[in-house]
């Protein structure tokens, strides 16, 4: 186990159930360590992962729930003393937790990852799919890394692997700085999309923690970025790793030239077959052959390439990577199909920026072209929808019909939320409105409306799928409870 903590063996986490947090707590508890943790009663995705990880969950929040003698309490970055009675409680009594380590989540998943040779996949959009899509080529491949993604994988039946090599792949999180814990040898950076405004004031500012991870690449290591993306080719110049880059050429440009486009790797000629994408792929000009994934959209091509080029640069077998690449399945909640209601197809999906909404959308469109697409939104956070409001106006119109859900909040903003609305600020409704405007200036024809809640949105959708429906589940909330709720028997 790394270093700092080769003693530890009592380890208590203090919100559990969050994504990240499951992940770590499992991979410690597979290192021998006991581990238990707190969150909220409310039910969640990771209440399974805990679960069958033998990892003890205490609920609501409570000092008595802390044990005796921990060595080790890990913290999620939601909570803090004003709004967490056990994080008050150990600011309050320092004498008794004086010789006992906390740190938060990023911290402690930063101290792990710094114990290997870490493989970091960071961006805006994708870092969840790409990293389990790497971990998952590599593991097939024989080289079994430890594995920690951003969501539950199906064909890892968790979020994450624990594997006996020197590598340590992970998703790796920009919010609130967390990239400034770790220290990898190699960084798959698929993307830079302004986000995270309650943290991040300036657009200037987000991009900047990019240009400080991507320094602290050693020359001996590897940088992978995505050449479509201008920000990143605008920052890469701020490392003096080897940087390997990859593209995706248009099907609008003759496929029979790819050297057109300046790219490391380059896919090319794209087509759907046999649902499968399918694509050609040129290393520096040089052709490597025919590939083929299973999961949807351009963006996914880009991801692919991405793998591709670590796995690569990881010395697995050519012939390997073709095989599992195409073995993927993808993650949960990431355009995951839930099953059928009525002949109508539902779908989640985490998409919660306007970039990403944008992508799903274009992805889903051209798979299900002649199906009615359904897409109920649940915007996340208020100070997300004000910040990015125009753009979100503006990228749904691949989508037939509409539904938006009121805000979800967090505990981080509830007190900024309030002030908002007393103020008449930016609102589910507001949203709606200015979709309604926008779509009737471009002449886009599509049902928009709002309804404030998930159990209302369930009983309108109960009554009016059909067998040619395809219903689009979307946000980085809990919208996916529509689904669990029309499917459950």
């Amino acid at each position: 186990m790394f270093k700092s903590l080769a003693k530890t063996k009592n380890i208590y986490f203090i919100g559990v159930k969050g994504v990240g947090m499951t992940m770590l707590a499992q991979f410690l508890a597979s290192k021998g360590n006991k581990v238990s943790g707190s969150d909220i009663v409310d039910t969640f995705l990771t209440d399974k992962v805990l679960r069958r990880a033998k990892i003890k969950v205490f609920s609501p929040f409570n000092a008595m729930n802390i044990p005796a003698r921990p060595d080790l309490i890990i913290y999620s970055s939601a909570y803090n003393v004003a709004n967490n009675s056990e994080l008050k409680f150990i600011k309050d009594n320092p004498a008794r937790f004086k010789n006992i380590k906390i740190l938060s989540y990023a911290e402690a998943l930063g101290q792990v990852f710094n114990s290997y040779q870490g493989i970091a996949v960071c961006g805006s959009h994708g870092k969840t799919t790409t990293s389990a899509w790497l971990g998952y080529v590599l593991w097939r491949a024989g080289k079994r890394p430890n594995i920690l993604t951003g969501s539950y994988v199906p064909q890892f039946n968790s979020s994450g692997l624990i594997g006996n090599s020197p590598y340590f792949v992970a998703e790796v999180d920009e919010y609130q700085n967390k990239l400034q814990y770790f220290e990898p040898r190699g960084v798959i950076l698929n993307n830079i999309d302004y986000d995270h405004p309650d943290f991040f004031k300036t657009p200037a500012a987000y991009v900047k923690v990019f240009s400080d991870f991507i320094k602290k690449i050693p020359r001996t290591g590897f940088l992978i970025i995505n050449r479509r993306d201008l920000t990143v080719r605008k920052i890469k110049r701020f490392s003096c790793a080897k940087i390997i880059s990859y593209d995706l050429l248009p099907n609008s440009v003759q496929a029979a030239s790819p050297s057109s486009v300046k790219a490391d790797y380059l896919a090319y000629d794209l087509k759907v077959k046999n649902g499968y994408q399918v694509f050609k792929v040129s290393y520096q000009k040089k052709y490597l052959g025919e590939f083929k994934i299973s999961l949807w959209g351009e963006h996914s091509v880009l991801n692919a390439l991405a793998v591709i080029a670590a796995a690569r640069q990881l010395k697995v077998p050519f012939n390997l990577i073709k095989k599992h690449l195409a073995g993927f399945k993808g993650t949960e909640r990431r355009t995951q199909v839930l099953g059928k209601y009525k002949g109508a197809i539902i779908i989640d999906d985490y998409a919660h920026h306007p970039t990403e909404i944008a992508t799903t959308l274009k992805g889903l469109r051209a798979c299900y072209p002649r199906q009615n697409l359904i897409t109920v939104f649940h915007p996340h956070t208020f100070t997300r929808t004000k910040a990015l409001f125009k753009d979100f106006v503006r990228s749904f119109k691949d989508t037939d019909e509409l539904i938006i859900l009121d805000i979800y909040g967090s505990a981080r903003e509830s007190a900024i939320r309030q002030l908002a609305e007393a103020k008449g600020g930016v609102s589910s409704r507001q949203l709606t409105d200015a979709i309604i405007k926008f779509n009737r200036r471009q002449k886009i024809i599509q049902t928009v409306k709002h309804i404030a809640s998930i159990p209302q949105a369930t009983a309108y959708l109960r009554k009016i799928l059909k067998k040619r429906d395809i219903l689009l589940l979307m946000g980085a909330g809990d919208v996916f409870r529509i689904g669990q709720t029309i499917l459950k028997k």
